[in-house]
């Protein structure tokens, strides 16, 4: 269950909201905005994720159609602003934003984010802007809600993998440009201590990968780091050190596409390699 909400502004919740009509769960609302529009469905959308190219995603999509309240009496806000809340917001939680464009016409007008927990992956856009280019009468939200990649191994399948394949690629989640493993990813260093002790002639080494998400040198030594912080932690669990490698390889060896979220996901991985 989710268990935060992204604090987008200082808000207060209007009294006119069009009938069943909530801020999604994730997200708090802009100050002197009311939602006179939403929808819930299971559905397909299309993403800007640079200026000349979309990305087609499916999911569980909630559109809210925001508009300002003219009674308030206090200045509207630009098209940067209403973005930069909503990036603010979301990159203080782990995610990032993937696209903006704040200077064009109100057709033109349009962001990208990407935020993953370890229940969903989160594609939130702004869009359908409306006003003078400069105040904001109205915009659009679209929360695009994907079940995150999950991985429940156990140990007995990650030693058959291994064996017949020679390695195993594991998911593992880290803080946000840290080697830190978070707490939700403990149920897979659990069972690879488990796959060690049961095997314990068994030598692995292992090592680190990134998607191509910062410079060459930076995702070199965060791999390495996270390489190390699994083998540490295995090693807290009892296992002799004579029984590990770790290595990083950066970004230099994808086995997806780092042009896609999903791809770049596949990417950061570590892999477990029989010696």
């Amino acid at each position: 269950m989710l268990m935060f909400a992204l604090t987008v502004s200082i808000f207060a919740y209007a009294q006119n909201d069009a009938d069943g009509c909530k801020d999604h769960k994730l997200l708090t609302r802009l100050e002197n905005f009311n939602i006179s529009d939403c929808s819930e469905n299971y559905n397909e959308l299309q993403l800007r994720t640079s200026a000349g190219k979309t990305e087609t995603k499916e999911g569980n999509l909630f559109f809210y159609y925001y508009r300002y309240n003219f009674d308030a009496g206090v200045k509207m806000k630009s098209p940067f602003q209403i973005v930069k809340n909503y990036e603010n917001a979301v990159v203080k939680n782990g995610g990032r934003l993937i696209f903006k464009n704040t200077n064009g016409s109100e057709g033109d007008i349009e962001a990208t984010l990407y935020l993953s927990t370890k229940e969903k992956e989160y594609w939130i856009q702004l869009t359908r802007f409306a006003g003078n280019g400069i105040e904001v009468e109205a915009f659009g939200l679209n929360v695009l809600e994907i079940e995150s990649m999950k991985q429940e191994v156990v140990a007995s399948e990650m030693f058959e993998k291994i064996n017949k394949e020679g390695f195993i690629a594991l998911y593992i989640n880290f803080e946000t440009g840290k080697s830190d493993i978070k707490p939700e990813s403990q149920p897979i260093i659990d069972q690879l201590a488990a796959m060690l002790k049961q095997n314990p002639t068994l030598k692995v080494s292992i090592e680190g990968h990134t998607d191509n998400v910062g410079g060459d040198i930076a995702n070199q030594q965060l791999s390495e780091s996270r390489a190390k912080s699994v083998m540490n932690a295995l090693i807290s669990q009892d296992i002799d050190v004579s029984r590990f490698k770790s290595k990083g390889w950066g970004q230099s060896k994808p086995i997806a596409d780092n042009n896609t979220e999903e791809g770049r996901a596949k990417n950061r991985r570590v892999e477990i390699l029989k010696q």
